[in-house]
């Protein structure tokens, strides 16, 4: 399984998503997307999961402060308490053992992150 993980305000288009995601360079390969509680419903990113036929993971916030990241964002710190909310979504969804692919990027508008995790399975 690859689980690209999204951060993301509530300003944020599809097309900031989907340029976070095409950033990671691994948008062919998602087969699962994750996005915190909160947002998980949100209409940019229901529509991003539709254009590309892929379902969506609402990860809980004890799952993203329990998430080792790679980046250590103050910003993510104090809303979150965790150093990425992409990150701690993607390694959440993807389960025990995952691993991340790509470390966050961040969409040109500065609306979205993404990053990548692959599951232990694949």
């Amino acid at each position: 399984m690859i689980v690209a993980g999204f951060g993301f305000t509530s300003r944020a288009t599809a097309d900031s998503l989907a340029a976070a995601l095409a950033a990671t360079g691994y948008k062919d390969e998602v087969t699962l997307m994750a996005a915190p509680w909160d947002k998980a419903m949100q209409p940019a990113l229901l529509d991003l999961s539709k254009e590309m036929r892929v379902m969506i993971m609402a990860i809980t916030s004890s799952k993203l402060e329990a998430a080792q990241t790679a980046t250590q964002s103050p910003l993510s710190r104090l809303l979150r308490r965790t150093g990425s909310v992409a990150e701690a979504a993607a390694l959440a969804a993807a389960g025990p053992g995952a691993t991340l692919l790509c470390t966050r990027h961040i969409s040109k508008d500065r609306m979205a992150t993404c990053a990548i995790a692959k599951g232990a399975d694949t």
